[in-house]
């Protein structure tokens, strides 16, 4: 059987894990540990004066202006819906590429700290487990195991769904 990833094909199983074998780029939010693909993230920058949006879903922070280009900005909490947090001098946002309609469109995500640059070999890795609504494994590419610590693989390209992917994508500039 195969599933949908990232605009290929990933077979289910063993096949799974060698093809999530790799480099992440590790962050948390509140307690648990998070990795998107390190190829995704083009830098991390700290946090800097966004912009809101009028009329915009709660989890849109707004947009900043990264270098001359307007950027729109997630606030991945929000996302998530976890429990809305003060910002900390830990607070980052990582800027991400993510396919939007099969143009590349650059995007920032807040994170409440980076860790680290995690290489996850493909025996730490499985696919994600089945939570009965289908809203968690859409976006989870699988669950790592790294430093004796669980690992939420993220995929960054299924993060928001389609709608919102469309909203935020117009708020920024496709390459």
């Amino acid at each position: 059987m195969t599933t949908c990833h990232s605009n290929a094909a990933v077979l289910d199983g063993p096949e799974v894990s060698k093809q999530l074998a790799g480099k992440y780029m590790g962050f948390k939010l509140g307690a648990e540990n998070f990795g998107l693909e390190i190829l995704k993230v083009q830098e991390i920058i700290g946090l800097m004066n966004i912009t809101a949006v009028p009329r915009t879903p709660e989890f849109v922070r707004g947009v900043i202006n990264l270098r001359g280009k307007v950027i729109p900005v997630i606030d991945l909490r929000r996302k998530f819906g976890m429990a809305v947090k003060e910002d900390t001098e830990l607070t980052c946002v990582m800027v991400v590429q993510v396919t939007v309609n099969e143009a590349l469109v650059t995007m920032g995500v807040i994170v409440d700290q980076v860790s680290e640059v995690m290489d996850i070999k493909a025996e730490h890795v499985e696919p994600p487990p089945s939570f009965g609504s289908g809203e968690a494994e859409r976006f989870l590419l699988g669950i790592g195991k790294f430093q004796n610590n669980v690992v939420l693989l993220l995929d960054a390209d299924r993060i928001l769904a389609d709608g919102e992917m469309a909203l935020v994508g117009a708020m920024g500039e496709a390459e």
